[in-house]
């Protein structure tokens, strides 16, 4: 028995292979298309010498493309690793480098970049170019076209056995220094972010056949829309999620709201996962704006713990008949917790959830912080957990500890229990702002500023002060057409949370600093409030 990510999807395949499979734009394929198509290319693949453990790059927005090339590389036990569209030349070339990329498959619109990263990565030798409407020139590198490469070879699924300890990469957003890939077997990582255990009640999929037995049951399957790119783990493991289970993946190339709302319409979506404020208030608006019959979806889910509390209670007003959640997690930990939003949940100072069965807190001395009320600590998970970071054994180290003699994940984010039983995000260690020897985590006051009605995203970082060491500082955008008043700012946030953790110092900008996925780019932010210390405007 192996629980693979090729296998599982096989399976899907095998059980619903006239059911639509993907659907993005005015392009659709079936299960039996996508498996031939997937098949087609892992031949090509194989043919250029790509095999088991090596790693071929996704440069791609969402696309039937991108989705089809994980598949094929699994196909082959091979890793599949997603690059950043949104990257430079030179953070393309250190994924590549640091990824040891044998072969890239990418977008046509990115082939200078591709051009200018080539000369400086020896090792990739087969680009594979996905046409999309661009005419950018790829004939000096020799690439290949993808429908091209695919025609070239077979359909036949006549590949050898796969195995559930297979590895899968998921290279980190970032947000603090280089990205770095995180090893999980396909298993563990099946378990821990693609439905290999219910979420809800802990019980796990017996066996690697259960999910298309389901599907085969069942006249229809699932409508799911991914919104978040696919470089984002969030997004893939929906994708897979639908699949596994014989449903159908609507994706968008690039987010726009207006058009979210009309492929719902048009292709009856029963659920879609976001990235926080930032995809769902633009959403929120567009809907608002709009006539659009929704009554196809039952579940909204938000991703990397961005979901405001007032966005949150906006949407349950609005959908009262939706399933709307938070779920936490990160690329290190897979799904951690997950909460449901209802209309009388006050989260406004972080994200509240229930812990899942094999997450707990730690504490800064490395022992288990006992469940009771106020008690704060780094969020931890033990079980199915990555084996660690690729070439990065030091880092490894200090991200994957033993506790109790079981080995636990601990990414860095720190969590506080409350006395229902849940426990509240309260942000990354990392950065969080030492005022005057009290603790402030960032994601705490962030909630608070996006609980004020004309305050549309805010980030909060620490900056050097004499008397305190550091002060509390934020970024805010506020929302269109509003006009911020920091006096009023300022009171509403302190009825949210203690007065030392209430911001001293703002900066009012257009654009809020955030990763493609949605999270928070702090670096960014920090580096925008000491170039324009101009700016700064003082709460009182």
């Amino acid at each position: 028995m192996a629980f693979n990510v090729a296998d599982l999807f096989e399976h899907a395949v095998d059980a619903v292979p006239d059911r639509i499979a993907i659907i993005c734009g005015d392009r659709q394929v079936t299960y039996r298309e996508l498996d031939a198509r997937a098949n087609r290319l892992a031949h090509h693949l194989a043919a250029q010498g790509v095999g088991a453990g090596d790693h071929v790059g996704v440069y791609s927005r969402n696309s039937i493309e991108a989705l089809e090339t994980m598949i094929a590389t699994y196909k082959l036990r091979a890793i599949s690793v997603s690059v950043n569209f949104r990257y430079t030349a030179d953070e393309v070339r250190y994924i590549v480098d640091n990824a040891d990329m044998v072969a890239l498959i990418h977008e046509r619109r990115y082939s200078d970049i591709v051009a200018e990263v080539l000369p400086h990565t020896p090792k990739l030798t087969d680009v594979i170019v996905v046409e999309d409407g661009s005419d950018a020139d790829y004939s000096r590198y020799n690439g290949v076209g993808y429908n091209e490469a695919l025609d070239a070879h077979s359909p036949e699924r006549d590949f050898g056995e796969r195995s559930s300890d297979d590895i899968y990469i998921l290279y980190t957003g970032g947000t603090t220094g280089f990205p770095k890939g995180v090893m999980w077997r396909h298993e563990d990582v099946w378990r821990a972010l693609g439905g290999g255990i219910n979420h809800v009640t802990g019980e796990y999929v017996k066996d690697e056949w259960e999910l298309a037995n389901q599907a085969k049951q069942s006249p229809v399957g699932i409508v799911m829309a991914p919104l978040s790119p696919l470089i984002h783990g969030a997004a893939q493991w929906a994708a897979f999620i639908g699949l596994n289970s014989g449903g159908t993946i609507v994706f968008i190339p690039q987010f726009d709201a207006d058009e979210v709302w009309r492929l719902v319409e048009k292709h009856r979506v029963n659920a879609f996962t976001v990235v926080g404020d930032a995809m769902a208030k633009p959403l929120l608006d567009a809907y608002q704006a709009g006539s659009y019959d929704t009554s196809s979806v039952w579940s909204i889910s938000s991703h990397a713990a961005l979901f405001s509390h007032s966005l949150k209670q906006q949407y349950v007003e609005t959908f009262p008949n939706v399933f709307i959640t938070d779920v936490i997690g990160s690329s290190e930990s897979g799904g951690t917790g997950l909460g449901v939003v209802s209309k009388d949940s006050d989260h406004s100072q972080g994200p509240r959830v229930k812990f899942s069965a094999h997450a707990a807190l730690i504490d800064d001395d490395g022992k288990l912080v006992e469940p009771k009320p106020g008690a704060v600590g780094r969020m931890a998970r033990t079980g199915h957990v990555p084996i660690g970071y690729y070439k990065d054994p030091e880092k490894t180290k200090t991200i994957f500890v033993e506790v109790e003699g079981k080995r636990y994940v601990v990414p860095g984010d720190y969590a506080r229990y409350e006395d229902d039983g849940t426990v509240t995000l309260l942000g990354r260690g990392s950065e969080c702002i030492n005022t005057g020897g009290e603790k402030v985590f960032p994601e705490e006051v962030e909630g608070a500023l996006r609980s004020h009605p004309d305050v549309f995203d805010a980030l909060v970082i620490g900056v050097k002060d004499e008397r305190f060491g550091q002060a509390v500082a934020a970024l805010v955008q506020p929302r269109s057409g509003s006009t911020l008043d920091l006096a009023g700012l300022d009171a509403h946030v302190r009825t949210k949370v203690a007065g030392y953790k209430a911001p001293r110092t703002y900066w009012i900008v257009d654009e809020m600093m955030r990763q493609p996925s949605g999270k928070a780019n702090y670096p960014a932010a920090k580096k925008y409030a000491a170039d324009h210390a101009d700016l700064a405007r003082q709460a009182r």
